[in-house]
């Protein structure tokens, strides 16, 4: 007589969950219930170990999926440990009471707790997000075990029976709603199994029984016992013609008769269940390492080099970490770390478990041990998971180091990629930043790269713990100019993170500043200018500064005047350095469409060389007809080697450039 009743809502272990709110995405259904499934038949495995039951020869541990779009259903099928009459009533019918955990407390001191994924006794129902009716059919390992019935309308409803399963395992069926329908379409399910389900444990097969069935011809010692022949092809002997020595033809046999099969095509499981990272370092080669790139990423350019982590205690942890050629501007990157839980997905880039900085790269993690919550899609906030971050950083960290130190031709190559990524670590990451503060490397002039130490030490004579740098190179060409000519140096600082970069180091580095090339002009660029020279010179300064304020129309612009070395210099402007990071930090924070030179406005220098003819030449000519031009044209090509012109500036630029021509060639 069937058995009706009222699902036992288990005070004690239950949370919140209603059915629909359970979990936030509807597709992870198909990760609960195969999960679970996974987890019946390693149950069945630990006991076969432990010399409970004999698992029999010809048995094949899998998992079915099977789809029925003409049916609306979908059918989750295994051959695990199944579930007795008073299992089911104390597994399904009491919502929350963990079969997985119950199972490990009864064989705590026989078994050890991998793989065994279940924790919550909810992932199945998730099945109530998308069907109207479940049922379960299963039976239980144990010898005399009578099969049962269960099935629930999705309500607290239920009925259970015996059934008439004759094979041990468990059978789930899903009678969809209406508006979950694409969930029993093949591609729609093979995309969510590919999702989650990639690397299960167990092989996991999918059929579309609403599909045409398809073959497959195989050669005839390529049968087995699994095979459904449908059909036996004889291929005829092939002949050809030849011609004898003698001029005769003769008709021979050039590949015998032979039977071919034609079969029902064999299922081909949608998962591996050893992923690359289950295996020794030793055991992978570097094919294998890409190749598993490739699958998994979908990208087809190389990684630079990788990292395998392979970890025991104090907790278990497996993965492999990939660098990819990054895009520089380090704002714009889209890493991914997948996170699994004994080869089970739980999601993309948890932020407890990976340091935020390692989001950059591209990987998968799998730890068995992480405190999941209730859908296992998030964390317990707990110290353990902090755990797992440091060490993840310090593997990380590790690996760089290492590679600088003995493999520093290889690190100096990949410097270009990888350095945003280093350089965000360490602004986000105090561990990682005091690990590889001594790896940190800087490309000079001469396109050497450089130590922090490197560079204070090859600069101490001619500025001590001062190091200049380049924004961009093609912009402050004229300053690399200067610096070659006077045997100075300076380092490449091109990227968006190198300006809260600097800030870090000069932060870290007691007494080093930093400062852009074109921030200010060294006195080495400089003729020494006695007292006497100064004075003499004080009028013109003056002049200088009033014809350029009225040329240009700017009352307040700083004009300075210098008598530079290289008198083929006529003008040059300088930003102070702390107007030009208040500039770069404005770029990146203010919003579209906001002027950021509003913001970080102000500390700009035009810098006139006294000793070029062109400024000689305004200065004797002050109300000459082309004078005003000039001075504009002055500053403009100042403002071109320093940056760029604003459209309007760039316009009148060219405009003047074609008055100025024309006007040497009348002459």
């Amino acid at each position: 007589m069937a058995k009706t009743g009222s699902l036992t809502i288990n005070s004690e272990n239950i949370f919140p969950i209603i059915k629909k709110w359970l979990y936030s995405d509807h597709d992870i259904f198909y990760r609960e219930l195969v999960s679970n499934g996974s987890d019946a038949i390693t149950k069945l495995k630990k006991l076969d170990i432990m010399g409970e039951w004999q698992k029999p020869d010809d048995l094949e541990f899998k998992i079915e999926v099977i789809t029925d779009s003409n049916e609306k259903t979908i059918t989750f099928k295994d051959n695990g440990i199944g579930m007795t009459m008073e299992e089911v009533d104390e597994y399904i019918n009491q919502i929350a009471f963990s079969g997985a955990k119950d199972f490990l407390e009864k064989y705590k001191d026989k078994t050890n707790e991998d793989q065994i994924i279940g924790h919550f006794g909810l992932g199945f129902y998730s099945a109530f997000m998308v069907a109207d009716k479940v049922t379960i059919d299963t039976k239980s390992y144990k010898e005399g075990s009578v099969p049962v019935h269960w099935e629930s309308d999705g309500g607290t409803e239920f009925e259970m029976e015996e059934g008439d399963k004759e094979e041990f395992g468990t059978t789930i069926k899903l009678y969809l709603n209406e508006d979950c329908l694409e969930f029993c379409n093949e591609y729609r399910a093979r995309e969510v199994l590919e999702k989650y389900c990639s690397f299960m444990p167990v092989a996991i097969y999918l059929s579309n029984l609403s599909a045409e069935p398809q073959f497959e011809t195989i050669e005839k010692d390529e049968l087995t016992d699994k095979d459904t022949v449908v059909e036996t092809i004889v291929e005829e002997a092939k002949t050809e013609e030849v011609e004898k020595e003698n001029g005769e033809k003769e008709t021979v046999e050039v590949s015998p008769a032979k039977e071919k099969y034609k079969i029902k095509k064999r299922p081909v499981a949608v998962n591996d269940t050893n992923p690359l990272w289950n295996k020794h370092p030793n055991d992978c080669s570097e094919e294998d390492y890409k190749g598993f790139y490739r699958k998994v990423f979908h990208d087809y350019k190389e990684p630079l080099f990788w990292i395998h982590l392979n970890m025991d205690y104090p907790f278990n942890l497996k993965g492999i970490l990939y660098f990819p050629k990054l895009n520089l501007n380090y704002d714009s990157l889209d890493g991914t770390i997948k996170l699994y839980n004994n080869q089970v997905f739980i999601a993309d880039n948890i932020k407890e478990v990976i340091p935020e900085f390692l989001m950059l790269l591209k990987g998968v993690i799998d730890c068995p041990d992480l405190p999941l919550n209730v859908s296992r899609s998030a964390l317990q906030n707990d110290g353990f998971v902090k755990k797992i971050s440091d060490y993840i950083t310090k593997k990380v960290a590790d690996k760089l180091t290492g590679m600088f130190k003995t493999d520093r031709e290889n690190y100096e190559k990949y410097w270009a990629d990888i350095n945003p990524f280093i350089k965000f670590g360490c602004l986000k990451d105090e561990k990682f930043a005091e690990k590889i503060n001594d790896s940190l490397l800087f490309k000079n002039l001469e396109g050497k790269y450089l130590t922090l130490a490197d560079c204070l030490e090859e600069n101490k004579e001619k500025h001590e713990n001062r190091v200049f740098y380049i924004t961009n190179e093609k912009e402050q060409s004229q300053y690399i100019n200067l610096f070659k000519e006077a045997g100075l140096d300076a380092v490449y600082l091109t990227e968006n993170i190198d300006n809260p970069f600097v800030g870090y180091l000069e932060q870290k580095n007691e007494n080093v500043k930093f400062l852009c090339i074109n921030s200010d002009l060294s006195d080495i660029f400089k003729e020494e200018v006695t007292e006497e020279d100064k004075e003499a010179m004080k009028s013109d300064v003056e002049a200088l500064t009033e014809l350029f304020r009225k040329a240009l129309n700017k009352e307040n612009l700083e004009v300075k005047v210098e008598k530079l070395k290289n008198d083929s210099v006529s003008s040059m402007i300088t930003v102070s350095e702390e107007s030009r990071r208040m500039q770069e930090m404005m770029k990146m924070y203010t919003m579209p469409g906001m002027d950021a030179s509003l913001f970080g406005a102000g500390g700009e220098t035009l810098v006139l060389n006294y000793n070029n003819k062109l400024v000689q030449y305004v200065l004797g000519h002050r109300d000459g007809a082309h004078t005003n031009a000039i001075c504009e044209q002055l500053y403009d090509l100042a403002a071109l080697s320093h940056g760029s012109l604003t459209p309007e500036r760039m316009t009148g630029f060219i405009a003047r450039s074609n008055e100025l021509m024309l006007v040497m060639a009348e002459e």
